[in-house]
């Protein structure tokens, strides 16, 4: 199904970047190549949208009243040599030279509700990393699940190059947590763009690949991901996040109960099944 016969349920076609969906795996690429994917405003607001849409699982097929087929894993990535150069300088960062406090707020807080829904989306997002990644770019990338990168990829935090801080986007929330506070704290205050493999070395990318390779082996792995438990990955992927501020003895109590909450799924069962007749589980994410 093409971005041109696929609709998000209740949310318009975006315009500001490509979105494709096959075999579970929804496919979102940044396409404004000649800035090297920069964000606009309106790319904020359909990212956030298209987030919190996917959360309902549903992607309808145009025109067709047929049963609409479940979004099981997303891939984020760009097009053309860059995977996301940030803020557009022009269009985005001119224009708030121009508002008011109220109105730099509510931008601050839009960038911010875009980090959240994919947060909160309860299914794994991959960044695939195809060229620079900075800025803003940078931040989508650590928002995501797992990073996988070409071998022409670079990163960098540079929100301190325009004399902002690197309080953005969840940036001092999330960077610490994948890199720890100290390698966090020098990627912050130096704005320093680095190559792939010194990214891999901080663990800020799982995975380095042949620029030929990147976009089939993360589609690979989110098919793979699409075809597993949905409904666990998704329990897997709130914990993460809610046992980061939790001591061990209430990370366990709560881990009881997300398990408690698992072993009623559907998928469980199907888990279960294929064990003792010896075939491979087939999984509806319930």
């Amino acid at each position: 199904m093409s971005a041109q016969d696929a609709l998000i349920a209740g949310v318009p076609r975006p315009r500001s970047f490509d979105f494709e969906f096959a075999d579970g795996v929804a496919t979102l690429t940044l396409n404004r190549v000649d800035s090297l994917n920069a964000l606009t405003l309106e790319t904020y607001r359909e990212l956030r949208d298209t987030f919190r849409a996917l959360q309902a699982e549903s992607i309808l097929p145009a025109e067709s009243e047929s049963e609409s087929e479940s979004v099981r894993a997303v891939v984020l990535t760009g097009a053309g040599a860059g995977f996301c150069s940030g803020a557009d300088i022009d269009e985005l960062f001119g224009q708030v030279t121009r508002m008011g406090n109220a109105q730099i707020l509510s931008y601050a807080r839009l960038c911010g509700e875009t980090v959240l829904a994919m947060r909160r989306l309860r299914k794994p997002i991959i960044a695939a990393i195809n060229g620079v990644a900075v800025g803003a770019g940078a931040a989508l990338a650590i928002a995501s699940d797992i990073r996988i990168a070409s071998d022409l990829a670079r990163i960098g935090f540079i929100f301190s190059r325009m004399g902002l801080s690197g309080a953005e986007m969840g940036t001092t929330w999330l960077l610490p947590r994948l890199v720890g506070a100290g390698r966090a704290s020098e990627l912050l205050l130096t704005a320093d763009i680095i190559d792939v493999y010194a990214a891999e070395k901080y663990g800020l990318v799982n995975r380095v690949v042949p620029s030929e390779q990147l976009l089939p082996t993360a589609m690979d792995m989110a098919r793979r991901l699409a075809a597993g438990p949905t409904f666990a990955h998704g329990i897997t992927k709130e914990m993460l996040e809610r046992e980061s501020s939790m001591n061990l003895e209430a990370a366990l109590a709560a881990e009881a109960h997300a398990q408690q909450i698992c072993c009623q799924s559907v998928d469980f069962r199907e888990a279960y099944r294929a064990l003792t007749r010896q075939r491979r589980p087939r999984f509806q994410g319930r």
